[in-house]
């Protein structure tokens, strides 16, 4: 049996780990000096987590454009983009941080986001080379990027954040080096080109239209669940920082804290398929949904640092079953044909959520109270109704399914 050759894939997944784990550093660093650095510049701080919310909104709308691009032109030409992008993105909220600025900030902080974009395509990259025995390990060694990502840049963070006179000025330039440093490395890159022209397909079968996906009950309970867990995420993380800071702690600690809810939303994605497969996505997207809620009760149940980093940590790894989960529904609930029209529409549908739930922390913990902590409890139990809309989504299915059985 001859052997397949993986040395061009191996070289490929070597070059994405190094990207994941260098650029992708930026986006905790972001996280935790975003609504800080907002609060120090905006009229209102109701406002604060506005930066955050433009990075999610520059992902969201980058998404449309670069994918047909890198299939045109390659991936490697999108990546260096997105690290251009993530560059440019880090300048302009420098100088808007120098200047005092929050448009400024709000300006760079969408550019960031097509670099946020970009990086979202880092694992389909790395199976573009490789073999169908690889590919699992593949994907496997770039989110292993990502945990190493998870400690880089709040490390990087303590580090440069002080720098400078100007609060968190240096941690932009930090950013700015890891953008210039990741487009060195696509230069080592190995993947298909892309071609200006696709073939035409006579007599193409066509899929369902939106409307009739969005009568399919699976479709919609994978969306729904992927929408609320994602934003849920989104809507504590971005707070965090923020009620830390609030409640008497270091921004250092806020990076410590950051660096670890990053971890347990990637560390558990090695086993979580295993456990889709024995036990069935269902129960993973509910056991998700269970773990969220725990974050909620434990934040809301003190202020003292050990609630912060459990709270987070059980964050994280709720995010990663509720979205994985709803994400392996998703994928088993269309055509192949209908493939695009179904991720397109989810992933629209999430990141609009996204978006509106990062303004939204900083909305609750800054105006939905009279100090830090009752804006922290309103954070999280914003998190309530949202929970229940996503479990009566998997009651319904369920009953659904029974309905469907002979």
């Amino acid at each position: 049996m001859d052997m397949i050759d993986d040395s061009r894939a191996k070289r490929n997944v070597t070059v994405l780990v190094l990207a994941q784990a260098i650029l992708g550093a930026q986006l905790p660093m972001m996280f935790v000096i975003g609504g800080l650095a907002g609060g120090q510049l905006a009229s209102n701080p109701c406002f604060a987590t506005l930066p955050i919310s433009m990075i999610v909104f520059g992902s969201m709308t980058t998404a449309p454009w670069i994918s047909p691009l890198m299939q045109r032109n390659g991936r490697r030409f999108g990546f260096m983009i997105g690290a251009f992008a993530g560059a440019m993105g880090a300048a302009v909220s420098a100088y808007g941080l120098y200047t005092g600025s929050f448009f400024l900030l709000l300006a760079g902080s969408y550019l960031s986001g097509i670099y946020m974009s970009a990086q979202g395509f880092y694992r389909f990259a790395a199976t573009d080379t490789a073999s169908e025995a690889f590919r699992p390990k593949a994907i496997s060694f770039v989110m292993a990027g990502g945990l190493l990502s998870a400690v880089i840049g709040p490390q990087l963070n303590k580090l440069a954040q002080d720098a400078f006179v100007v609060p968190f000025l240096g941690s932009y330039m930090a950013i700015i080096l890891l953008n210039l440093v990741g487009v060195g490395l696509f230069y080592w890159l190995d993947l298909p080109k892309g071609s200006r022209s696709e073939p035409k397909v006579l007599n193409p079968i066509k899929g369902r239209s939106r409307r009739e996906l969005l009568r399919d009950p699976r479709i919609v309970v994978a969306i729904v669940c992927a929408m609320v867990s994602y934003a849920l995420m989104n809507l504590v993380m971005t707070s965090t920082p923020l009620a830390v800071v609030g409640c008497g702690f270091t921004t250092n600690n806020a990076n410590d804290i950051v660096s670890l809810h990053v971890i347990a939303m990637f560390a558990p994605s090695f086993f979580t398929g295993h456990l889709i497969a024995r036990f069935g996505v269902e129960k993973i997207i509910a056991t998700g949904l269970v773990i969220l809620a725990m974050a909620g009760g434990v934040a809301i149940a003190g202020v003292e640092l050990a609630n912060f980093f459990v709270a987070l940590a059980l964050l994280g790894m709720g995010w990663n079953f509720g979205f994985i989960g709803a994400t392996t529904m998703l994928a088993g609930a269309h055509r192949p044909e209908e493939r695009g029209q179904v991720q397109g529409l989810n992933d629209m549908l999430v990141f609009g959520m996204v978006t509106v739930a990062s303004l939204a922390g900083g909305g609750l913990l800054n105006c939905a109270g009279g100090t830090t902590v009752e804006g922290w409890n309103a954070v999280n139990l914003a998190m309530i109704p949202f929970l229940v809309l996503a479990g009566a989504s998997l009651i319904w299915l369920s009953r659904q399914r029974r309905v469907v059985a002979p």
